[in-house]
């Protein structure tokens, strides 16, 4: 029996053409019929067969003149070639879904305003165009994410701010708003608006710098902006905890605009009119990253991001 070795293990040498004709074959137990539907010759499969049953060392039909049926180790060697069949058809597919980056895996970095913000969105419609792929999504700090991306621990990462280096691209995905936190039994609380400058002298929750470092650098000058420098009392290490707090009357907090989507019970979160800055969120990705998953979810992002720009600049029907 010729064999082809694949380290320990030795595999008979036979060909998928020739699997698929014994499959026919056994499904209509007649060689003239198998021949027609395989648009080849009796002698030319019977050929092919006798090379099948060399190959495996096994009678794989009985024949005679008035019929032809499988052995008990031809039905054995059918059921197992139908299944293996059909996971190299699996196989065919999966590949050709990872070429065009319908398929893989996605390593996915976010932060707090992401998940909060535009990112369940963004993945569930990606999700809808690329069933087939795979989304290991880890929440790391901007700052843990830009060191995750330049090590290849992460595809992509949804970051404050752009990620300012030649190795990496960046789309914007979402703004937000700057807005206050309030205890809802604050004296504040019952107002539409706030100015930043009404929080002056207020206790204040704020995020921890190793898990709000990126925040904490674009709100502080927002303050400074405002005439104040905010008198933190109280440091959490999370949105929750930061929520929890304010809930709880230790002091107020800023968040960015996605904190709309929260609804923390016993906190109000109010607009600051005087605050004109945005919180901008990015896409970041290595460029010469060879993943043709994420090469699907870039173009996904770009194409989003396109659109709604478009929506943004439209006129308005008067």
């Amino acid at each position: 029996m010729s064999e082809i070795s694949t380290g320990t293990l030795r595999l008979p040498k036979f060909d998928v053409r020739q699997v698929r004709a014994f499959l026919v074959v056994a499904g209509e137990l007649h060689f003239g019929r198998a021949a027609e539907r395989l648009f080849t010759s009796q002698p030319a499969l019977s050929r092919t067969i006798h090379a099948l049953e060399d190959a495996v060392g096994v009678s794989l039909f009985e024949r005679s003149t008035r019929r032809v049926r499988l052995t008990s180790a031809g039905e054995a060697f059918a059921a197992e070639c139908s299944l293996a069949l059909g996971h190299l058809e699996r196989a065919s597919t999966a590949a050709l879904e990872a070429a065009d980056g319908r398929a893989g895996r996605l390593r996915v970095g976010y932060m707090d305003f992401a998940i909060n913000g535009r990112l369940p969105s963004l993945l569930q419609g990606f999700r809808a165009g690329f069933p087939r792929a795979v989304l290991d999504l880890e929440y790391n700090p901007s700052s843990k994410q830009r060191v995750a991306l330049l090590e290849g621990r992460i595809d992509v990462g949804f970051v404050i701010g752009e990620f300012e280096s030649q190795k990496v691209l960046n789309v914007l995905v979402d703004q937000n708003d700057y807005v206050a936190l309030l205890p809802d039994t604050h004296p504040l609380a019952s107002r539409r608006t706030l100015r930043l400058a009404d929080l002056a002298e207020e206790p204040f929750v704020m995020g921890t710098e190793d898990a709000f470092s990126t925040f904490r650098r674009l709100f502080f000058p927002v303050c400074h902006t405002a005439g104040f420098f905010p008198n933190i009392v109280q440091l959490a290490s999370n949105t929750s905890g930061i929520f929890g707090m304010v809930a709880a009357g230790v002091g107020v907090s800023v968040y960015a605009g996605c904190a709309r989507n929260i609804g923390r019970v016993g906190v109000v979160v109010k607009p600051l009119v005087d605050v004109s800055d945005v919180i901008p969120t990015f896409a970041v990705w290595v460029a010469d990253n060879p993943s043709e998953v994420l090469h699907g979810f870039r173009d996904f992002l770009v194409a989003n991001a396109r659109l709604r720009m478009a929506a943004t600049h439209a006129p308005r029907s008067p």
